[in-house]
């Protein structure tokens, strides 16, 4: 990961509110992208708006770089078993815990949850084991 600049996390974060925020005010849903992917897989009867959301987010970052935006290299060094793996628990987690970081954390909590709070909570207690895990017990 390269330096932090202030600026793009800043406008990262209220384009990430503001699209949460405008989804729910002109449609009435939540922004949980694995309830949306889900729906949309299952091609239910009024999923345009589902499929044009997943569109935005993949169609983002090739937008960006079409107007001249330099985005970061990306480098995976992990192998595939394992890429493959960490997406399954993800998936697995989010149909456990009911959303994902998305619904849970920048939604939910926006809304003022109790089971944001507690789902949020979870997935940060989980990222910090699981780091301590790969860098300290497993020198990964």
């Amino acid at each position: 990961m390269g330096t932090f600049t202030v600026i793009p996390a800043v406008a990262g974060g209220v384009l990430i509110g503001a699209s949460a925020t405008l989804l729910l005010l002109a449609n009435g849903r939540i922004a949980g992208v694995s309830g949306i992917l889900d729906a949309a897989s299952s091609f239910r009867k009024g999923s345009g708006w589902r499929f044009a959301f997943l569109g935005g987010l993949l169609a983002s970052g090739p937008l960006l770089a079409a107007f001249g935006m330099a985005l970061p290299e990306v480098v995976i060094d992990a192998p595939f078993t394992l890429l493959l793996l960490g997406g399954l628990l993800v998936g697995f987690g989010s149909r456990l815990g009911s959303g994902c970081t998305s619904g849970h954390g920048v939604c939910g909590l926006a809304r003022g949850s109790r089971r944001s709070l507690v789902a949020t909570g979870v997935f940060m207690a989980t990222a910090v084991l699981t780091v301590f895990v790969a860098r300290h017990l497993l020198g990964a």
